[in-house]
């Protein structure tokens, strides 16, 4: 018998100084099985920095062919492509090709080092292409984060993000790689 996803509800208000956008967003996030917190967090946090009204999850670990995050236009036209962990290379190269903008949040320090070091000759032309490295510590609080059903408070300024419940904030420590 296959195992499910769990549902957690999210009510996330953002507060984007740095792009003016103010909004709250009602969601919802099914973690798959082998997903842990950690990283569906981390979806959260990448939703927060890039949020719009037309941003939604893909299926991501479920569907092998969608991201973590996309954004589209009426038209069907891919505009921003989100991916977390560390993607193939010729996974990266079919959305850079695909999308308008790709972002690629990374985690697990010599990991994360190790796969860069592996696919950066063969994707660092792409100028669309953002790689944003998440440090450990970072990661861990994120997992700290999530509950079934969560209120969060999402501000973004100069760059940075922080992510707050009632009862913790985690400033989500980023540093570019690309």
């Amino acid at each position: 018998m296959a195992l499910k996803a769990t549902v957690y509800k999210a009510e996330l208000t953002i507060s984007d100084m740095d792009r003016g956008y103010y909004a709250t967003h009602h969601l919802t996030l099914a973690r798959h099985p082998s997903e842990t917190d950690e990283r569906m967090m981390l979806r959260l946090a990448a939703f927060a920095r890039h949020a719009s009204e037309t941003l939604e999850f893909g299926r991501g670990l479920s569907d092998e062919e969608d991201p973590a995050l996309w954004q589209k236009t009426l038209t069907d036209d891919i505009e921003l492509w989100i991916d977390l962990g560390q993607p193939d290379e010729k996974r990266v190269r079919q959305a850079c090709q695909r999308a308008a903008e790709v972002w690629i949040y990374t985690y697990g320090n010599r990991v994360a080092d190790t796969w860069w070091k592996k696919i950066e000759g063969q994707v660092c032309r792409f100028d669309n292409l953002h790689v944003i490295e998440i440090g450990m510590d970072t990661f861990a609080e994120l997992g700290q984060l999530a509950e079934r059903t969560m209120r969060l408070n999402a501000t973004l300024q100069d760059g940075e993000l922080w992510l707050a419940s009632d009862t913790q904030s985690v400033q989500v420590v980023a540093a570019t790689i690309k």
